[in-house]
């Protein structure tokens, strides 16, 4: 039996950015804590996705094309009370500066990591009077129970030590059953923009999550390997 906690109610994001690989982990980060989330590549389509959805949240690039980003955000900031987040390559105290006193709520310098993201986010959130949206708090999958707030699992009842990031993987694989990731997309989810070491640690962390789980990890699903791909995770039927 697999049981997973519904979060109450939803919370709408807007990401921006031209970078589809950007936009990609942004939106799989966001989505992740349980927003649901459009995507918009340049500055004009933005303001038409936040003035036809009126997102909760925005995180907004810079440097896009046509309207630049500093420009989206004070048209918004006109239009919306959203809490803005900014993420740009400009990294100088003026521009944050000029972000700030655009409206914008924090601005965030790449690159980052989702971590630090979701951290910004989760303060903005509450600031704003706007718990972030519980999803999957506590994941149950035959004998192993997945506690995301506490970051505990336990297996039978037997709790078992996982490393942060082999926690973080697990519980990526399970909320996102039958979704394939390739190395470089864990890589930037788990470890972050700036990792510039080894894609194979992705293999290390894999087989030291399987070899922590033991025999449970038939009973858990199956983390399959997608030769030439990446990775999958299918639960048990």
């Amino acid at each position: 039996m697999n049981v997973v906690a519904e979060r109450v109610g939803t919370l709408h994001a807007l990401v921006v950015d031209d970078e589809p690989n950007i936009a990609a982990l942004l939106q799989e980060s966001l989505a992740a804590e349980g927003f649901d989330v459009a995507v918009a590549a340049d500055g004009m389509a933005a303001l038409r996705r936040a003035r036809t959805q009126t997102p909760d949240l925005i995180v907004l690039d810079v440097g896009l094309p046509g309207l630049d980003g500093l420009e989206v955000c004070k048209a918004l900031r006109k239009e919306s009370r959203a809490p803005i987040i900014i993420v740009s390559a400009r990294g100088a105290e003026v521009d944050r500066i000029v972000g700030l006193e655009l409206g914008a709520d924090d601005y965030l310098v790449k690159p980052f990591s989702p971590r630090e993201l979701i951290a910004r986010v989760r303060a903005i959130m509450r600031r704003a009077g706007q718990a972030p949206p519980e999803r999957g708090q506590t994941v149950t999958i035959g004998d192993v129970s997945i506690d995301a707030q506490r970051r505990e699992v336990s297996v039978a009842g037997r709790q078992i030590k996982l490393k942060p990031r082999e926690f973080d993987l697990l519980l990526m694989f399970v909320r996102n059953e039958g979704r394939v990731f390739t190395r470089d997309q864990l890589i930037e989810s788990i470890w972050g923009f700036d990792y510039e070491g080894d894609l194979r640690t992705v293999d290390v962390h894999i087989r030291r999550l399987r070899r922590a789980l033991g025999e449970s990890a038939s009973a858990l699903g199956h983390l399959q390997t997608v030769h030439g791909v990446g990775y999958k995770f299918s639960a048990p039927h």
